[in-house]
């Protein structure tokens, strides 16, 4: 949306983790070795093949696996932006190392049946995982039909991750599975994983070398950030009726939405006060704030 945050601006785990999927994606592509990265019994319990594992988790096998796996990633930077980069990567590496592990396993407990002998490959944990807080935290803001059929503004996204997990049949559907399965356990706050956080070396890693630039910098100043988060609250505030309580307060997932857009939270839920709740009225407040 115009006059929101665009791009990977204060994503820079998504940003790291996008580059690395794509460009593993594109080398064992262009080596034809695609075929290697797919998780194995013979090739990971067997053989012990440790690289496999890591590559496995970010490289997707074929191209319509990788255009879908790379849209969903790109759009679930929402996520970061929300809860930031720092537990964001905490989400990534415990999704991703879950998912893996009971990916495995399902290999091991599928060992002597002609069910399942490959796995697709790709960051499916960190994809899948992030559809629970997609169905749970961010609302409907619009619905729509279409041949008599009702749609929303989140159907595509549901659509596209139908169509990665059937991607290659039972092979991507375990690890889709595996990848809901290990989001769940994230949201349930197992072994208290909430309150774990990145070293502040590795935090600092990422907002260097993958926060994209702006204007020949590699990260906004902070004053500048700060005078314009200042002044867009400001603005904000002055379109709040004088004289009158909020009638309601506004609830999360609203301010969560526009969180997610690039606005302030506190400008977000003043402008959910104005709007008395309403999602695109508000929006449209906090962007006649931005052009002041």
């Amino acid at each position: 949306m115009q006059g929101g945050v665009s791009g990977f601006q204060n994503a820079p785990v998504t940003r790291a983790v996008v580059l690395a999927s794509g460009l593993l994606s594109v080398v064992f592509s262009a080596q034809r070795r695609a075929r290697a990265l797919v998780l194995s019994y013979q090739g990971i319990v067997k053989n012990f093949r440790l690289w496999r594992i890591f590559a496995s988790g970010f490289a997707f096998q074929s191209t319509p696996e990788l255009l879908f796996g790379m849209y969903l990633l790109y759009y679930f930077r929402v996520f970061e932006r929300q809860i930031g980069s720092n537990k964001y990567s905490v989400f990534g590496l415990f999704t991703i190392s879950m998912s893996l592990l009971l990916e495995i396993l399902s290999l091991v407990l599928l060992k002597d049946t002609n069910y399942l002998s490959t796995l697709a490959c790709g960051p499916y944990g960190l994809i899948f995982a992030s559809f629970i807080p997609f169905f749970l935290d961010i609302p409907v803001t619009s619905r729509f039909r279409i041949f008599g059929v009702n749609f929303s503004d989140k159907s595509f996204i549901y659509l596209a991750g139908l169509q990665l997990l059937l991607s290659s049949g039972k092979r991507s559907l375990i690890p889709g599975i595996c990848g809901l399965i290990a989001g769940s356990l994230y949201r349930l706050n197992v072994l208290g994983i909430h309150r774990m956080k990145m070293p502040q070396v590795i935090a600092s890693f990422f907002a260097r070398f993958f926060a994209p630039s702006s204007g020949g910098s590699s990260r906004p100043s902070r004053s500048l950030v700060g005078n314009m988060t200042s002044r867009t609250g400001r603005t904000v505030q002055n379109h709040l009726p004088s004289g009158f309580a909020p009638v309601v307060e506004p609830p999360e997932s609203s301010i969560a939405m526009l969180i997610s857009m690039g606005f302030d939270g506190n400008a977000a839920r003043q402008a959910l006060m104005r709007a008395r709740n309403d999602i695109n009225a508000a929006t449209n407040i906090l962007l006649e704030a931005q052009t002041r």
